[in-house]
């Protein structure tokens, strides 16, 4: 089977991105393995599957697979480049436009300069809206947020992580030195923490002044990558919310800038989208190639 599809990134974070609106598309875990396979397949951070809407209210329905196979909730440098496809491939002129994703709906913006912002969705902060297990954990507060000590494996020590989810879950870690930090180290230990039943995207936050942050974020089932956006999103409440920054924040990632506003209520996340090639591939016979 023959599918078209496009290599996009947002901020270095990259994808590849798939029309299952006008093909015919089954991603199952090996396909998407296959298709995100840096070696010996297309290679990317995550695969996007663009389809027909679920829900009345949406223009399209946006899905999104790590590339270790697993669907997840959200990506917000994803539905910046969701956008973009949709536009560029003639699906829709809406500007803005309506994207269901697993956890609702979101709001999606492509301006005059290039830039596409979105409108993030809910955020929360409850160890239940994580599957994070607090019982007997020692907390702290920190401004209007809650830390939770984590203990690592000795080589990782220990963490005091803010808890932010954006659709999906985030561990939000303050640290001296974003560049300098372990986070190859430190990143899988807070990930694959067993206090979190499913799983966390493990943030490192420098603060550099109130409206200014690095940020290097391992995703979970990516790695580190080289942005994330609901990382940045994470990290800029997080850090509002510990009373170190004001929004609106520019986050440096790895891979480049966002701009991210929260007024406590609304979460926007402002970043590029960039259109990188686009491909046929036999899907059936990459698969069978691993």
């Amino acid at each position: 089977m023959i599918w078209n599809f496009t290599k996009m990134h947002g901020a270095g974070n990259d994808f590849v991105v798939l029309d299952g609106v006008r093909q015919s598309i089954e991603l199952t875990p090996d396909r998407v393995r296959a298709l995100a396979d840096r070696h010996r397949g297309v290679g990317a951070d995550q695969i996007l599957l663009v389809e027909d809407p679920l829900h009345p209210d949406a223009d399209f329905r946006y899905r999104i697979f790590n590339a270790d196979g697993g669907e997840v909730e959200h990506c917000g440098n994803g539905a910046r480049c969701f956008v973009r496809f949709v536009h560029e491939q003639g699906l829709s002129r809406r500007n803005p436009l309506r994207a269901e994703i697993a956890t609702g709906l979101i709001v999606l913006h492509e301006a005059d300069d290039g830039q596409v912002s979105v409108d993030m969705g809910r955020t929360a902060f409850a160890p239940a809206d994580l599957a994070f297990d607090p019982a007997g954990l020692e907390t702290r507060a920190c401004g209007g947020d809650t830390l939770y000590r984590l203990d690592l494996p000795p080589e990782a020590g220990e963490a005091w992580c803010s808890l932010v989810a954006i659709s999906n879950p985030h561990a939000v870690v303050q640290v001296d030195d974003a560049d300098a930090h372990p986070v190859a180290r430190i990143g899988p230990a807070i990930e694959s923490h067993p206090r979190f039943a499913q799983r966390v995207n493990a943030g490192f936050m420098q603060v550099i002044d109130r409206h200014h942050i690095r940020l290097r974020v391992y995703e979970r089932g990516a790695g580190e990558t080289l942005a994330c956006g609901t990382g940045a999103c994470a990290a800029a409440v997080a850090g509002i919310r510990r009373g170190l920054l004001d929004s609106p924040v520019r986050v440096d990632t790895r891979g480049g800038v966002l701009r991210i506003e929260w007024d406590g209520q609304v979460l926007r996340m402002q970043g590029p989208a960039t259109t990188v090639f686009h491909g046929r591939i036999d899907i059936d016979a990459l698969v069978a190639s691993f």
